[in-house]
């Protein structure tokens, strides 16, 4: 029997004390774009252009039609249901307990490692512009100044997103424009490259095109977290919807554009596309003096980014969780505003990363990218199965919460589901990618559990 206790507004202590309001609507509005631009696609689409060759093109434009689906049915129950458990909290009240305990625990554990990923791979970057420092001093301090920025009052989250965004936004802009001039043959220097790198446009076949589908869902995780900061927003309900229908034409500009751009310009085979990154190996192959280290910097700025924001999103994940008697009581506690126990908590395996990339820098990034790839694909699932059962609910109770509205409704939701269990299928084919099939649905199989047994066990107890 679906819940229906889950939390619309944000939620309270008895004592009083509730989440700060303190993001303003610029901050939520330039986190929502900026979010779409992460380490992801920086660092992460390289391999899937040396995999899929062009036509990574045709991949990034799939997956991102099933991510704008995604973002407008979350937009959907979170302009309806705002709240920093986001599509946890959406999936308890539409599923049940168990759903929302579950999707919330699977995201905080993607969320959480993913901040070690994005530490290791900063310091990677600053230990090859200062070689003999340890990545491991680096990955420390990263973590220190983080962690540190979410202790503090959430508009210090805010202005840090606020203006690492700015930075992205400003490079991948500048990106897209050398790279049109270029194509056309305008930008001194450079000769029109014309279709020449785009001939051979599936050289792996249909088996390219499928890791370079794969690598693609992946590089667009994170869009997420806007509708989590949208519960401590001035208007959450404008700024989600903002948020939501703009997320066509960033997805578009920003990922599909810049992935023409690349394999335009440089061979798909190039080693610099993956050694480099596609972003860095176009700048180089331009000859724009300094350009190339420049985009070093702004790869650097979006890893530093990811985890400032995924240490902000795994502590209100959890928070949601224990006010809603999904945790220990302990991580619920606030102060100034912010949940400073689920802060330091979720910056734990952070600081792990510490240690194992001391113990073990060749291979940790590795495992630990396996270890949470699928995650988000559960998370949209459970994202779709909430939304086809909330929509009809919020149609008939209170119809004039539907600010946003899922297109096409259901049927788009069914479609989505269907490219999700394709996905899912296609991952079990591929040995790199079926390793973390496998240990995704065994956590979410004993996450599922747990709640499972804590619903009964609270409903027995009353």
């Amino acid at each position: 029997m679906p819940s229906s206790t889950t939390t619309e507004t944000p939620p309270q202590q008895q004592d009083g004390a509730s989440l700060s309001h303190g993001l303003k609507q610029r901050h939520l509005s330039m986190i929502a774009l900026g979010g779409v631009i992460g380490a992801g696609l920086f660092v992460g689409s390289g391999a899937g252009i040396a995999a899929a060759g062009p036509s990574i093109v045709i991949a990034y434009t799939v997956s991102g039609l099933l991510v704008m689906l995604v973002m407008r049915m979350l937009g959907e129950m979170s302009a309806a249901y705002p709240s920093s458990g986001s599509f946890s909290a959406h999936a308890e009240r539409a599923i049940g307990p168990w759903a929302g305990f579950a999707a919330g625990w699977s995201f905080w554990i993607l969320l959480c490692t993913a901040v070690g990923l994005e530490g290791i791979g900063a310091a990677h970057i600053v230990s090859g512009w200062l070689p003999g420092t340890p990545e491991w001093l680096w990955v420390a301090l990263f973590m220190v100044v983080f962690c540190g920025t979410n202790l503090a009052a959430v508009k210090n989250f805010g202005e840090f997103e606020f203006w690492f965004a700015t930075l992205k936004v400003g490079a991948i802009s500048l990106f897209l424009v050398l790279g049109v001039l270029a194509i056309a043959g305008v930008l001194p220097g450079t000769d029109a490259p014309g279709t020449a790198n785009l001939s051979d446009f599936f050289p792996h076949g249909s088996n390219g095109l499928i890791i370079g589908l794969l690598a693609s869902v992946f590089a667009y995780g994170g869009l997420e977290t806007v509708t989590i900061a949208a519960a401590e927003s001035e208007d959450p309900v404008r700024g989600v919807a903002s948020a939501v229908r703009t997320a066509m034409w960033r997805i578009a500009l920003f990922y599909i554009g810049s992935m023409a751009v690349v394999v335009t310009l440089v061979p798909w085979n190039s080693g610099a596309v993956v050694s480099e990154g596609p972003y860095v190996a176009t700048l180089d192959h331009l000859g724009i003096p300094g350009a190339g280290r420049l985009m070093n910097v702004v790869v650097l700025v979006a890893l530093l980014s990811a985890m400032n924001a995924n240490i902000y999103g795994a502590s209100r994940i959890a928070y949601s969780l224990v006010d809603r008697g999904q945790g220990p009581k302990v991580l619920a506690r606030l102060s100034g505003g912010v949940p400073r126990v689920a802060v330091l908590t979720s910056s734990v395996l952070g600081f792990v990363c510490v240690l194992l990339s001391y113990w073990r820098p060749n291979d940790i990034f590795k495992w630990l990218l396996n270890m949470i790839g699928a995650v988000i694909l559960v998370v949209w699932i459970f994202i779709a199965v909430s939304q086809l059962l909330l929509r009809r609910r919020v149609e008939s109770e209170t119809p004039e919460k539907l600010v946003v509205r899922m297109w096409a409704f259901p049927v788009l939701t069914w479609v989505a589901l269907a490219g999700m269990a394709a996905i899912f299928v296609l991952m079990a084919r591929e040995a790199d990618t079926r390793v973390q099939l496998y240990f995704t649905g065994g956590m979410t199989a004993v996450l599922a559990a747990v709640g499972y047994g804590r619903q009964k066990l609270r409903a027995r107890t009353g």
